[in-house]
């Protein structure tokens, strides 16, 4: 007899089975697999829960001094929403541009990274700071109904001149060929807005003082993130660079959690009495830091402890860009405080 033409690859010989559903690494490249339909949901979810981060972010900047200060009794700040919205710009510009200055440092001594690099922001974070601090300066002569030169000479008029000037000079130097210069006029605008921040009668030199390395630290923190998290993104390829890089970041993190954590006590215990927590603004504010400071504890340990178990950092970046994001509201929250009335006087009202 004569053999018969070769089988087709797609017709089930005698006695065979025909497969149900297609291996699993074959379900895995379809389109319509469960690969496919977990990337396909990553592909939406993500904006999603950015825009409705942001529009929350803009909510509490708008409305939170006010429904903050509801039933208190407190002074009413004018003007406090649209403060809250420039100085949140100037703190997350500022934290931008200072984890631009950082992040490359932990990225050097990674073994087999890519050479693939992101793309700066610096100019343009400095840029948005001076017209964030520029705004705040026609704000104050605004309310305070005063010419754009006598606002400067009133004590915020004139830091906040030399926090927008100093932003300027900073963009410059991140436009240069030497873009670790923005180092000196950034240490400037964080000692101006320091001082700034404690107009107080007491005790204002160690309050600023404080916030000088409160905000330092969280400015490092949260910057540093976000590039880490940009990085990563270039080196999805590079799984061992990726998770090396994460590690490094994890082990800084620690040491600018426990600077935030000490400062951030130190100047609540300064600045707030503990009787008058829950009938302030400033004590309704520092809880609902507090709470999100918490969730964000939470995804860092779990981000770390997902880091050491699996040698694929997907997960763990997952986590940590849940953790960026709630980052970004304690930046609108830490500017609330920064707006809300003072408690001292409370204990000392009649």
């Amino acid at each position: 007899m004569f053999p018969g033409p070769p089988a087709d690859p797609a017709t089930p010989t005698a006695g065979s089975v025909p497969s149900a559903a297609p291996p699993a690494a074959e379900a895995a490249r379809t389109p319509g697999g469960a690969t496919g339909a977990a990337s396909a949901r990553r592909a939406w979810t993500a904006p999603l829960l950015l825009g409705c981060a942001g529009v929350l972010a803009l909510c509490i900047a708008l409305f939170g001094p006010g429904l903050m200060a509801r039933g208190t009794g407190e002074l009413r700040i004018p003007g406090a929403g649209l403060t809250t919205v420039l100085r949140t710009v100037l703190f997350a510009a500022l934290a931008l541009h200072l984890g631009e200055l950082l992040a490359p440092q932990l990225i050097r001594p990674v073994r087999g990274r890519p050479r693939t690099a992101v793309r700066s922001w610096a100019v343009f974070a400095s840029l948005a700071e001076a017209a964030a601090a520029a705004g705040q300066i026609v704000r104050l002569a605004v309310v305070s109904d005063l010419g754009i030169t006598e606002t400067y000479g009133t004590r915020e008029g004139g830091l906040l001149l030399l926090i927008a000037n100093g932003l300027v000079v900073a963009a410059l130097c991140a436009a240069s060929r030497r873009p670790a210069l923005a180092l000196a006029p950034l240490a400037v605008v964080i000692g101006a807005e320091a001082l700034r921040a404690h107009p107080e009668a007491y005790s204002p030199e160690f309050g600023a003082a404080l916030t000088v390395v409160h905000l330092t630290a969280a400015s490092l923190w949260t910057g540093g993130l976000l590039y880490v998290l940009r990085t990563l993104w270039l080196w999805r390829g590079s799984p061992a660079a990726a998770r090396a890089l994460l590690g490094r970041y994890a082990r800084l993190a620690i040491w600018l959690y426990a600077a935030l954590a000490a400062t951030g006590t130190a100047s609540a215990l300064r600045r707030l009495p503990l009787d008058v927590v829950p009938t302030s603004a400033y004590g309704r504010t520092l809880l609902l830091k507090l709470a999100l400071m918490a969730v964000v504890s939470v995804l860092a340990v779990a981000a770390r402890r997902q880091m050491l178990r699996d040698t694929d950092p997907s997960a763990a970046c997952r986590l940590a860009g849940r953790e960026q994001v709630v980052l970004g509201l304690v930046v609108v929250v830490s500017a609330v405080l920064t707006v809300v009335p003072d408690p001292h006087w409370i204990s000392f009202r009649p």
